[in-house]
């Protein structure tokens, strides 16, 4: 897939850090704009709205998290999918950061190919490209189309993630069977996405809250893993 003319906005403090995003993503044919702080991130962002936005969470002055929250709230780049970039690795940050809006996230140090990954999966699935030729499902009031990559609950159009897409597919597709965090990654995982056992939980936590009532269907069987309920 080529990237063409889409536009990426890197806010990240860091010189080392800017330069290793921004050599990697022009590699990839992205074009990059970069900000060194909150503040001069917001301005670039409503200026001139990118089609993706990296964003570190420890900025100097306002940090990542405020940012996001701050774009997420206005409707000039609400729309903007952010994939957050972060050296914290405490579960804490990275939900808290889901539940404001951010879409993704990347632990530093990161893999150039994992971070150029996720943003593939992320523009693909914003421009609208089909993820999967497998039929709908339909269970419990929940409508997944792989194809077209959309989920409706209750008639209602719920917007996930590719990630948190495919785990609820997966999950979906065998009600009341129980999976390890292992078979969930083995099940989702693919060129275009990349998920550790670690980070199905907080997948799983966005998911949840995204799908609102409908969460309490993807239960957490202790010691084990999760499982999609049987019954509605």
């Amino acid at each position: 897939m080529s990237a063409g003319n889409e536009a990426i906005l890197v806010i990240e403090d860091e010189p080392d850090i800017q330069e290793l995003i921004r050599f990697n993503l022009l590699k990839e044919g992205y074009q990059v704009r970069l900000c060194r702080t909150g503040e001069e991130g917001l301005t670039a962002a409503r200026s001139q709205p990118p089609r993706l936005i990296l964003l570190d969470l420890m900025l100097p002055g306002m940090d990542g998290l405020e940012v996001c929250r701050l774009l997420k709230q206005d409707t000039s780049t609400n729309a903007i999918p952010v994939i957050m970039v972060t050296a914290r690795t405490e579960e804490v940050d990275m939900v808290t950061g889901l539940e404001i809006g951010a879409d993704d996230y990347v632990n530093k140090p990161f893999s150039p190919k994992v971070l150029a990954a996720k943003i593939r999966a992320m523009l693909r699935r914003r421009n609208g490209e089909p993820v999967h030729d497998t039929p709908p499902l339909t269970v419990h009031k929940l409508e997944i189309h792989p194809g077209r990559f959309e989920v409706k609950a209750n008639g209602e159009t719920v917007d996930l993630s590719l990630t948190e897409f495919r785990i609820l597919h997966f999950l979906a597709r065998s009600p009341g069977w129980v999976f390890t965090r292992y078979q969930i990654v083995s099940g989702v995982r693919g060129d275009d996405i990349v998920v550790t056992d670690r980070s199905v939980d907080v997948h799983i936590v966005g998911l949840r809250r995204k799908l609102g009532e409908f969460g309490r269907y993807i239960e957490t069987v202790r010691g084990v893993g999760y499982r999609f309920r049987e019954q509605p």
